[in-house]
């Protein structure tokens, strides 16, 4: 996820503070994953030197000045762009998992005990993802979604990869 483009979407409904963009974004994206305050103020530094956003104001409080920022037009266009460019579809050609099971079979080791070890955990994980599911709002729900396809895929291919492990040890030991 790109953090400068999301707060600087986040500023399109107005100027905020780093503190308040901290929280929006925590809120709308950051459930498993929250900001450090120091992300926050580094990216807004970034920004700003970049001209995508400006200072709307300074307050001062208790501690150091509040700056309140703003999106600038250059900022619009560039969340603008950010948005309609498409995302890179990732293959995953080159998975930790495959390594580790055709290491099992070089090795002598069970690539089976490792697959079914690793479909438990997937099994769990999805256990965990369908309950906040049920629990969660529209977004939450969304997320876990996107999370669960995913581990069904990676499931899918466990199960294919247990039914071909003989022909897959053949290969990879004879090659």
């Amino acid at each position: 996820m790109s953090i400068g483009h999301t707060l600087l979407g986040l500023l399109e409904s107005g100027p905020r503070h780093g503190y308040d963009l901290k929280r929006a974004f925590d809120e709308k994206f950051g459930h498993d994953k929250p900001l450090h305050y120091g992300q926050v103020y580094s990216t807004m530094s970034r920004l700003l030197k970049n001209g995508l956003v400006e200072v709307d104001g300074v307050e001062a409080g208790g501690g150091p000045e509040r700056k309140r920022y703003a999106i600038t037009e250059a900022g619009i266009t560039d969340v603008q762009q950010w948005l309609a460019t498409p995302e890179k579809p990732e293959p995953y050609l080159s998975s930790t998992l495959y390594t580790k099971v055709v290491l099992a079979l070089l090795t002598g080791r069970d690539a089976g005990d490792l697959l079914d070890t690793q479909r438990s955990e997937h099994l769990r994980m999805m256990r965990i993802l369908t309950d906040r599911k049920r629990k969660g709002d529209l977004a939450d729900q969304l997320i876990c979604d996107h999370a669960l396809f995913h581990l069904e895929a990676d499931l899918r291919w466990l199960e294919l990869t247990a039914a071909r492990l003989d022909k897959l040890a053949k290969a990879v030991t004879e090659g």
